[in-house]
């Protein structure tokens, strides 16, 4: 039987292409938890202060527990929605993955990358066809589109394969995107020195490398547990310098650029001259 990941479901369903289809389940890809946590705490007196909901007519608190969700359709006029209504909403993406088309996985822009799934095989039922979805994926180099409703909305996903299962992204509508242009108007005819984008390019060359997991790591909140722990031992910790400001934003680009290429390499070895010519000069001398 298929091992089951430390977290619950957060959807299950169906995988389906064309009348081939397997039980599914999404999981949360990130912790809860993880990261560090802060209260919102009252200085005069060290207690935590209380979040309530209030009605914002009569300013009497009101329970969480007794709420529901309401659409506006008029100015302070809303329609209470219960949960059947949402039930009746329902649509094929509610309970099942069809894959409408494939893509090239390169050709999604990563801008419309939203929120990662794991997605995994529900059971065992439907292993054999999830592994065969996934390799075939795997080998034709592409995404598979398709649609699934979580927290009642219906988001448009991209399936690719990850290590021995795959990860369902969901995309942004382009309607979710602000529009870019505006902020590169006065970049149109920028047209850069040829010879600096090869020292640049260089540049590129020498610190390229392989992206480590440990690329990611969270630098201000490991500095700022270590800030913690000192506080907590009654100590005190030294900030890092501020990098020295030269004081002037004028930077000749081709001379940078040289500069950083030059950067870490060791010291050109002076010429011994030729024995030749010492001897010349010592007779000379």
């Amino acid at each position: 039987m298929a091992s089951q990941p430390n977290s619950r479901p957060i959807w299950r369903g169906y995988l389906r292409l064309a009348l081939v289809s397997c039980p599914v389940a999404l999981h949360n890809v990130l912790r809860g938890g993880e990261g560090l946590h802060f209260h919102l705490i009252n200085p005069k007196t060290g207690h935590r202060i209380r979040m309530i909901t209030i009605d914002a007519e009569t300013e009497q608190e009101v329970s969480r527990r007794e709420l529901v969700k309401g659409y506006e359709f008029e100015k302070d006029h809303y329609l209470l929605l219960e949960d059947k209504d949402f039930e009746e909403a329902r649509v094929e993406s509610s309970s099942t993955l069809r894959i409408a088309k494939f893509v090239e996985a390169a050709s999604i822009d990563p801008v419309y990358f939203d929120t990662s799934y794991y997605l995994a095989p529900d059971g065992d039922a439907g292993e054999d066809v999830f592994v065969v979805l996934r390799d075939a994926i795997r080998k034709a180099g592409v995404a598979a589109l398709s649609r699934v409703v979580i927290s009642q909305r219906e988001r448009p996903v991209a399936i690719l394969p990850w290590g021995r299962g795959m990860i369902c992204h969901t995309l942004h509508e382009p309607r979710d995107l602000r529009d870019a242009d505006p902020l590169w108007e006065e970049l149109e005819g920028e047209r850069p020195d040829a010879a600096m984008v090869d020292l640049a390019r260089q540049l590129i060359a020498r610190q390229q490398g392989r992206f480590e997991p440990e690329d990611t790591e969270d630098r201000y909140e490991s500095k700022l547990r270590d800030v913690i722990a000192a506080r907590l031992k009654g100590e005190g910790i030294t900030p890092e310098a501020e990098p020295e400001d030269r004081g002037d934003n004028v930077v000749d680009l081709m001379a940078a650029l040289k500069a950083s290429l030059a950067e870490g390499k060791p010291p050109r070895a002076k010429a011994k001259a030729p024995a030749s010519r010492k001897r010349t000069r010592r007779k000379a001398s």
